[in-house]
């Protein structure tokens, strides 16, 4: 039997239909660029193109990543929600700094993020919430995250309860409930080549403007 090292070799790679890039023709404002590439994902039907890679450090200095959606792009910010008991959010409140990744197939393209995350207003958060469906509701008051349990079923039963009481309160929010703005200090766009003559452009705050320049893949 061949081993993992060799049957990931034969697998292929950067076989979406891969359009021509000129780097330059990406708007000045990262957060527009962004934009811009996230509805050509959308238009080409990449699966899930609101798939938003969060990396962050607890406070041993631990680096974790996991997937979650991303919820906006809103005054050059990118946003994403969490429950406040969870390990991303724990990490956050001790350390703000983090990293974003986005990955479309399709078009080969990936965007990277860094930059400081803080929570938006009271209303903005009860927003996001109620505009949830009531199972995801449900779903977000029924535990804590990480928290042990002993079988399937009483997971199950948890969010049963939950969502017997969203439908009671259709009005009730999750007081654990965030949503963070990360907003960028760094910004790269990579767009995949199949020659491997990738294209990076990079985009970093210099306190007064963002400075964009073409670096090597």
């Amino acid at each position: 039997m061949p081993s993992i090292a060799a049957q990931l070799r034969t697998l292929p790679a950067l076989t979406g239909d891969l359009p021509d890039v000129d780097p330059f023709s990406l708007s000045a404002d990262p957060a527009q660029a962004f934009v811009d590439w996230l509805l050509a994902a959308i238009d080409v039907g990449a699966p899930e193109p609101h798939a938003l890679g969060v990396s962050t450090v607890d406070a041993d200095g631990q680096p974790r990543s996991r997937i979650v959606l991303l919820t906006d792009v809103a005054d050059g910010c990118w946003r994403f929600a969490t429950d406040g008991r969870s390990g991303k959010a724990q990490d956050l409140q001790g350390e703000p700094r983090c990293a974003l990744t986005m990955y479309w197939q399709p078009l080969g393209r990936q965007v990277r993020i860094v930059g400081r995350a803080e929570q938006v207003s009271e209303a903005e958060r009860r927003a996001d919430f109620l505009a949830r469906s009531p199972s995801a509701r449900a779903s977000l008051l029924a535990g804590v995250p990480g928290a042990s349990l002993s079988s399937v079923d009483q997971m199950q039963q948890q969010v049963r309860r939950a969502r017997d009481r969203v439908d009671r309160e259709p009005g009730l929010v999750a007081d654990d409930w965030q949503v963070w703005s990360v907003r960028a200090e760094e910004v790269e766009f990579w767009q995949g080549v199949s020659d491997r003559g990738h294209m990076r452009l990079h985009y970093r705050w210099d306190g007064v403007r963002w400075d964009r320049r073409l670096i090597a893949p």
